[in-house]
Formats: C-alpha cells, sequence, structure tokens
C-alpha cells in the first residue's frame, strides 16, 4: 500500500497539509542529499524487513512462507530466446536478484554475486493429451511456488516456461521475499516486456542506469536509524500502542496447535459492483479513502464476533517514497500497526474518523521499522503467534498491482498461483478491479477452512452493505445475518410447534402409566423394586398427608435424601399433593444447603432419620436452619404413620401452569438462584426428548 493509496479521497486541502507535514518529519525530507551509493568495499547489511524475513526462516527453513509466485499465460509466436535474455538482462540490472545471505562476525549480510545467465526451466507439455496436459499444468503450477530456497545459495529466484502448445505458453516466476515485494513484480514484468522488445529487434536495451541498488537502500536505512532520527517517531508508537492486547483471535478458529506448520490457503471473493460503487460514493462524501471504509467494516466485524473492544492489526506500506526507490527491485515494505478502539455504541461514521487519524499519523510515524518497534515493545513472543497482530490488510490498487506484459501479437493473462503457507492467521487484501473490488483471503489452514472463510467473507459483505447504507448506524446495530439466515433463525429453526398434551400434569401422567401396566416394574434400587402399581400408592398416602399438614398447589416442599426408593415415592407424593419440591442434595455443603432453606423458605422438609439427627453439624438440624424452622418428615422412621393415610389418586387442584420444582443454579456468577418449573414446561421438555430419544421397555 502507498501513502497515495492512503489518501486518494482526501480533500486537495486536507492532502496539502499531510503532504507538506510529512515533508518536514525526519528522515522524509526530499531536499535532503538523495540515498548514496555505498562504498564497494563495505559489507552490505540486511534491511530491517530482510532481517526479519531470515530470523523466521531460520526457525522454519522449509516453509515457503516468503515464496513469492506469479505467472503469465501468452499465447501467439513467443520468441523463447529473447524472452530467457530480456530475464537475464532485468537480473543484471539489479543487485538483489544476484544476491544471497551470508554470515560475518555472527551476522547476516548480502552477499552480491557477478551475473551469470538464468536457465528458465523450460517444460514441454504438448504431446500429451488434453485431460493429462491440464493435470499435470495444475501440479506444476501448485507444487513450483511451494519449493523452498536456501537463502545461502544465489540466485533466490526461479522462472519456468510450461509449453502448452507451440503458441500458448505459461511463464512462471518464483521469488524470495527477501529480494522482491508485490510492486517489485510489477518493475520486473515491466523490464521484461522493455527489454523482450528490444531483443526481438535485435537492439540494445533502452533502460536507463539505475541511481542506486536495493543495498545502497539498507546501509542507508541503517544509517537513519543509528543517527537516532527515528526518536521522536519511536516516542508515538511506545504512546499509541501502551497497554494494547497483542494476541486477537477469532471465535470460528480451530484450536491452535503447539507448533504451527505456517500452511495456508488463499480464496477470492467479489464484492460486487453495486456495494463498490457505494463504497465510493460514502469515501468521496465523507473524504476518506476506500481502504478506510474497508479496514473500519472488517473492525466492526471483529468486534462483533469477539466482544474485543481493543486490538491491533497491520497492514504493509511500501517504502518508494524518493524518485530514486521507484525503480527498485527489492524488500521495500515496512508493516505498520493500526490500533482500533471501539465499542458497540460507536457509530460508523466516528469509527471512520478514528481508522483515518489512526492510519494518517502512523504513515507520518512510519520511520520506525517494525522490527524495531517490537524489540522496544518486547511484546511475550510465542513461535504459532505473529507479535503484535495476528491480522493482516493490504489494499491492492490498479497501480500497485502487477501488469502483465504489453506486447505487439502476444495476448498476456495473469494465472493465480500460490505458495500453500501463510504467513499470519489471516490476510485479508483488497483488491480493485475492472469489475469492482475484490477480497482475496490468505489463511492458516490449521485455522480455518474453506467454508470457514466463505462464511466469514459473506458476513462482511452483509456488514460492508449496512456500513455503506446508513453510516449513522451504531456498530452494535448493523445487520449481520443474510436474508437466508434470518429465515433459517425465525422460521426454520423457531419452527418447534407440536402437539402434546397441554393440560396434564406430571404425577397425571404417571397415573395413566399405572393404569396401562400396574404389575410392570417402575423402579428399582439395589436389591429392591416396586412396580407402578406400588409407586403410585405409596406416593398417594404421602401426598394425603402432605395434604393434612396444609401443603397445596404452590408450596415449595423441601427434599434432602440419599439416592433410594424412598427418594422417588417422595417426589411423586410432593407432586400428587399438588406441591413443588425443591431437591437439596445431602453431599452439598453445609453453607449452601442452608442458604437454599432459606431462600426457598419451604415449610416442610422430607428426609431420612441418619441425615436429620446426623452427630455431625448438619445445615437439617433445627439449630442450623432457617427461620421458620421446616416441619421435618423423615420418609424411613416416620412411614409407619404415613402408611395409614389413602392408597386412592388425590385431588389436588394443581394445573399444568403450576410449579412442579425449583431448581439451584451452582452460584458460579454469584449467589444460587432458584429456577422455577411448572408441569406444562418439563412434559413439553421430556415429549421432545422421547421424541429426539425414544424410550422402550428395554432403557433404564
Amino acid at each position: 500500500m502507498s501513502y497515495v493509496d492512503l489518501i486518494q479521497n482526501l480533500s486537495p486541502s486536507k492532502r496539502l497539509f499531510l503532504e507538506q507535514t510529512l515533508l518536514k518529519k525526519k528522515g522524509l525530507d526530499t531536499s535532503e542529499q538523495g540515498i548514496p551509493r555505498r562504498e564497494p568495499s563495505q559489507l552490505c547489511p540486511l534491511s530491517y524487513a530482510q532481517e526479519r524475513v531470515w530470523f523466521i526462516q531460520q526457525l522454519f527453513p522449509n516453509v515457503p512462507m516468503y515464496n513469492e509466485a506469479d505467472a503469465v499465460r501468452i499465447q501467439g509466436g513467443l520468441n523463447v530466446e529473447a524472452l530467457e535474455e530480456a530475464l537475464n538482462g532485468v537480473i543484471a540490472r539489479h543487485e538483489v536478484l544476484r544476491t544471497s545471505i551470508q554470515l560475518a562476525n555472527g551476522r547476516a549480510f548480502q552477499a552480491i554475486h557477478e551475473s551469470r545467465p538464468l536457465k528458465m526451466v523450460r517444460i514441454d507439455l504438448s504431446n500429451l493429451l488434453s485431460n493429462k496436459r491440464q493435470k499435470e499444468f495444475d501440479r506444476l503450477l501448485v507444487e513450483e511456488p511451494k519449493r523452498p530456497f536456501d537463502l545461502h545459495q544465489p540466485p533466490l529466484m526461479r522462472a519456468a516456461l510450461i509449453r502448452l502448445s507451440e503458441n500458448d505458453h505459461i511463464f512462471a516466476l518464483t521469488l524470495h521475499h527477501m529480494i522482491c515485494d508485490g510492486f517489485s513484480m510489477g518493475v520486473l514484468f515491466h523490464e521484461l516486456a522493455v527489454l523482450y522488445r528490444s531483443f526481438c529487434q535485435g537492439l540494445s536495451s533502452p533502460l536507463p542506469d539505475l541511481p542506486i541498488q536495493y543495498g545502497d537502500y539498507a546501509h542507508w536505512q541503517r544509517e537513519i536509524l543509528e543517527r537516532n532520527r527515528i526518536a521522536d517517531d519511536l516516542v508515538y508508537w511506545k504512546k499509541e500502542l501502551s497497554g494494547a492486547p497483542t494476541f486477537l483471535e477469532l471465535p470460528i478458529a480451530r484450536s491452535r496447535p503447539r507448533r504451527s506448520s505456517h500452511q495456508g490457503a488463499k480464496e477470492t471473493f467479489s464484492v460486487g459492483m453495486a456495494a463498490t460503487e457505494a463504497v465510493r460514493k460514502l469515501a468521496r462524501l465523507e473524504s476518506i479513502s476506500e481502504f478506510m471504509i474497508l479496514t473500519a467494516t472488517l473492525a466492526s466485524l471483529i468486534y462483533r464476533f469477539t466482544g474485543k473492544e481493543d486490538f491491533l492489526l497491520g497492514f504493509p506500506v511500501m517504502e518508494r517514497d524518493r524518485p530514486e526507490l521507484e525503480p527498485l527491485i527489492g524488500f521495500l515494505v515496512h508493516t505498520q500497526v493500526l490500533r482500533v478502539r471501539l465499542s458497540g455504541n460507536t457509530k460508523i461514521k466516528g469509527l471512520l474518523h478514528d481508522v483515518r487519524q489512526a492510519l494518517l499519523k502512523g504513515y507520518l510515524h512510519r520511520a520506525v521499522p517494525f522490527e524495531k518497534l517490537v524489540e522496544e515493545l518486547q511484546p511475550e513472543r510465542d513461535l504459532n503467534i505473529n507479535p503484535l497482530f495476528q491480522i493482516m490488510l493490504n489494499w491492492r490498487s490498479r497501480e500497485s498491482q502487477m501488469h502483465c506484459m504489453e506486447l505487439d501479437g502476444l495476448s498476456l493473462t495473469r494465472e493465480e498461483i500460490h505458495s500453500g503457507a501463510s504467513k499470519f492467521d489471516l490476510t485479508v487484501a483488497f483488491r480493485e478491479a475492472d469489475d469492482g473490488l475484490w477480497i482475496d483471503v490468505e489463511y492458516a489452514t490449521e485455522l480455518y477452512d474453506s467454508t470457514t472463510i466463505a462464511s466469514l467473507v459473506q458476513y462482511y459483505r452483509t456488514l460492508l452493505n449496512a456500513v455503506v447504507t446508513n453510516p449513522d448506524q451504531r456498530i452494535s446495530q448493523l445487520a449481520l445475518l443474510t436474508e437466508s439466515e434470518k429465515h433459517q433463525l425465525l422460521v426454520e429453526w423457531n419452527d418447534t410447534a407440536t402437539e402434546y398434551s397441554q393440560d396434564k400434569c406430571i404425577h397425571q401422567l404417571f397415573e395413566a402409566q399405572v393404569e396401562q401396566t400396574p404389575d410392570a416394574v417402575a423402579v428399582i434400587f439395589e436389591d429392591q423394586q416396586l412396580t407402578y402399581r406400588e409407586l403410585n400408592c405409596r406416593a398417594n398416602q404421602l401426598a394425603h398427608y402432605l395434604k393434612s399438614m396444609g401443603v397445596m398447589p404452590e408450596v415449595l416442599v423441601g427434599i434432602c435424601m440419599e439416592r433410594s426408593l424412598e427418594m422417588v415415592v417422595g417426589l411423586l407424593g410432593i407432586l400428587k399433593a399438588g406441591a413443588a419440591y425443591v431437591p437439596l442434595d445431602p453431599s452439598y455443603p453445609r453453607d449452601r444447603l442452608a442458604f437454599m432453606l432459606e431462600d426457598a423458605q419451604v415449610p416442610v422438609l422430607l428426609t431420612q432419620e441418619q441425615l436429620l439427627n446426623s452427630p455431625e453439624p448438619s445445615a437439617l438440624s433445627p439449630q442450623s436452619c432457617p427461620s421458620p424452622v421446616p416441619k421435618p418428615i423423615c420418609l424411613d422412621s416416620d412411614w409407619e404413620v404415613i402408611a395409614r393415610e389413602s392408597e386412592e389418586n388425590p385431588v389436588s387442584g394443581v394445573m399444568a401452569s403450576n410449579l412442579a420444582y425449583v431448581i439451584y443454579t451452582s452460584g458460579s456468577t454469584g449467589k444460587p438462584k432458584g429456577v422455577m418449573i411448572s408441569h406444562q414446561a418439563i412434559c413439553n421438555h421430556m415429549l421432545w426428548m422421547h421424541t429426539a430419544f425414544p424410550l422402550t421397555k428395554e432403557d433404564r
């Protein structure tokens, strides 16, 4: 991304002010003497960008994450010898294309070699059958960019010419990022076209001599830092990034592996002409760049997915603000950090303004190399996580994209090619084209798959449409779901209506089962069991006993018992009396049981004698119980009295809308809370469960 890309939509007055401010920045004043040539005897240092890539490649030597690959399809009468001669002419012009990395005194330096002819690998597929030819061609374009480079051995570039037929060729180039960047590929192809035309006509090179070489730039860049000309910029960045979180991960990612393989893939999506025109219109109205709108939208999406109100993003900026740097091939890219701070109440227009300010201020203070910034901030380092940010953004204007060679009599089109690696968790590149904006997403395949990425981009497009339609909205109000998802959520998934007995209570359904299978076994505990008739009779006796004590609908009855047949009788008896039970696990801590008893204010408590009269201090003992003390009923020792009651089904007057039970939450986020469940709710749930997981007489 260039300075022009950032300010493309600013008003003339704002642009003039920014340019004047930029010229006053130390190290950026073009009135200063140009970048000098270094002494030939001096060791040529790595640029700061090269140094970072060098370090990472030592950790992952066989991972092609820094392979830059491009391929062009050439249809027509190609002069293969002239093409190879032109390629070597470009290599002779640019020292960086003849560079390897060597160690001296424990440090890495650029070693520049004499120009030696580079032989294009020529692969002839023209004799293969059509289907086999296409299959082999696809394999070559996939495999070629994946081959790693040995940074100690020149050249750090490869060229291949694949012959499909007499007048159909694929010209593929692979260069290591140490010697090029995206803009450099455009420079390379432009010079290749100029030299090809000249050599085809038997002419010499018309290209002017380069004012400097990439090594001169790297040497000058080091001198600027050593002269401490970035001190003010460093102060700005330390303040700007103070306290910023340095890890961001979308919740849709897979679990991060212990050691990353940096394997990656790339997917491409169209924004669409309608959305593109809307973005351009909003950019003109707000005097901002299209990239700022696209960035603000992505920030909104990240907030909606993660809830994070403060995070960092990265984006590359071209270091070509001096005229002598424009014609260079080399790694002339600076990584810049964007801090985003927002909330659900932030309005889109406010976010657009904040993003614009942050991008432009960052650009004015961009002299600090990213590597120096990491060194100064010292974030916690992890081989699996990029320091400071994990999501990279990029903007590719028409001017900055690689333009294919324009050659008389030849038709040239670009072929998509990818290294199969990913430098970051996500790299989201917005690209201009004749048919509107496009989104290229490179992603780590250990964290995401193609389906997830497609879904993510769809959410982005929906959000972008909401942003450009009404930028006065708050971020929390932006539409995120597509129309099909809204229909699925509100209609399909919400279509849960089903027929069930809405006027029946749990115990009434149980009584109906008693009528059907009175002698079937209803409950088993160890070597004891009860039939449906026996369980119903005992529960009826308990229900009549409870009613005689004033228990009625909506009254809460506590039940604190060990697992047993009596516990089941207790639960069913409470329901038959019309009351609602409150389960109290005797294994719970004393304080929790005491809180539940006090909060529920149960007048009656079903329990067992050994729990009530335990020699250990208990929440059930009268001295520990809240006031008023609940009336205890021991279903084991008091059963002789209870058994005198009727075995007939009682009439309680309870309705399906009445409470069936109250169950307490864990209290992990505060005090436990009693959740009230009606007969109707539990009957509905049990009907669903029986439909989803049908029970038979063989089930337990």
